[in-house]
């Protein structure tokens, strides 16, 4: 009975740390490295409480870890090799322009941040809707409400 009552109490434990430990990797100064990244957004900041682009603040809220499964779905990365991602929930409306008068997700408000960090490599995926995304090859693939990637190091 002890051993059962200590699983119960270890796995949410152990779920709340790699869910820390995937947001902790993405924090920090992050340099613009795709094309995507440079023409859009310019280099980013992720903080606990907030994602800044172009100088510009926006509040994020950690919503959950991502599986490697999922991270792959978005990012086309190993599955095998993939670590956990992170899956946040923010507010960018979709009047506000960016480098070269770029938008995150057109017309429509970007409501979701993706992150996967993989050595100096921060993945970065938008995504609209007020659904929260369906992280499976078919549905990345068939989502209207992908708004794209970008890649940034440090």
């Amino acid at each position: 009975m002890r051993s059962l009552l200590r699983a119960a109490v270890a796995i949410p434990m152990l779920a709340c740390a790699l869910h820390s430990a995937a947001q902790k990797q993405d924090r920090g100064y992050w340099q613009a490295a795709s094309n995507t990244a440079a023409s859009v957004t310019g280099n980013i900041t992720i903080s606990e409480t907030k994602l800044s682009i172009n100088f510009k603040g926006f509040t994020i809220a950690p919503i959950r870890s991502l599986k490697p499964e999922e991270v792959s779905a978005v990012f086309d990365a190993d599955v095998n090799t993939a670590g956990a991602g992170a899956l946040y929930r923010l507010n960018v409306p979709a009047a506000q322009r960016f480098l070269h008068k770029n938008t995150l997700c057109g017309t429509e408000d970007t409501e979701w941040m993706v992150t996967y960090v993989a050595g100096k490599t921060l993945e970065v995926a938008f995504f609209s809707g007020e659904v929260e995304p369906v992280f499976t090859f078919d549905a990345i693939a068939h989502s209207p409400d992908l708004c794209g990637t970008y890649s940034y190091a440090r």
